[in-house]
């Protein structure tokens, strides 16, 4: 018969939320690898100074959040395995496409960039909260810590690349 407790945590024992928690982050890791890489594209595409510097230094942040997540492989005795990450990859892609489109003016060019940077952003933070969720379950506490650093950074750009888009409209 099956079970239905109204706690699955229960149930899952520590490796196995730490099988999880490391696929996971293996997928998040894939995913800011490829921003660091296509984001300054982005940039280059973007027209005001404000998005300009703005996807700069998500890219900076990326870079510290990469540095973050190396350190939590190496807390858990772990190391990075490529594992799917085709729906960022997708959403980049098609950020690349919407943006400058013939005739397109520059203002209409950037909005849609914001629209897919306030997306990426919205998916980073919604992954980092659930990470947190699992490493509060783990043993070692510092990879908490150091998933809320990643966690908050993320929000302060997700706010960032909202404010912007006022600025837009």
């Amino acid at each position: 018969m099956e079970n239905n407790s109204r706690n699955p945590l229960m149930v899952l024992s520590e490796e196995e939320l730490r099988k999880f928690f490391v696929s996971h982050l293996n997928r998040i890791y894939c995913a800011k690898s490829q921003l660091v890489e296509k984001l300054p594209q982005l940039q280059s595409r973007s027209h005001y100074l404000d998005l300009q510097q703005a996807i700069s230094e998500t890219v900076e942040v990326v870079r510290s959040q990469i540095k973050r997540m190396q350190e939590v492989y190496i807390r858990l005795d772990a190391f990075y395995q490529p594992e799917s990450c085709v729906g960022l990859i997708g959403m980049l892609d098609e950020a690349f496409q919407s943006a400058g489109s013939p005739g397109e003016s520059v203002g209409l060019r950037d909005l849609s960039i914001l629209f897919y940077m306030h997306n990426i952003e919205s998916i980073e933070t919604a992954s980092f909260e659930t990470m947190l969720r699992v490493a509060d379950h783990l043993p070692d506490k510092a990879v908490v810590q150091l998933l809320i650093e990643c966690y908050d950074e993320a929000k302060e750009d997700k706010e960032l690349f909202r404010q912007i888009t006022e600025n837009y409209l």
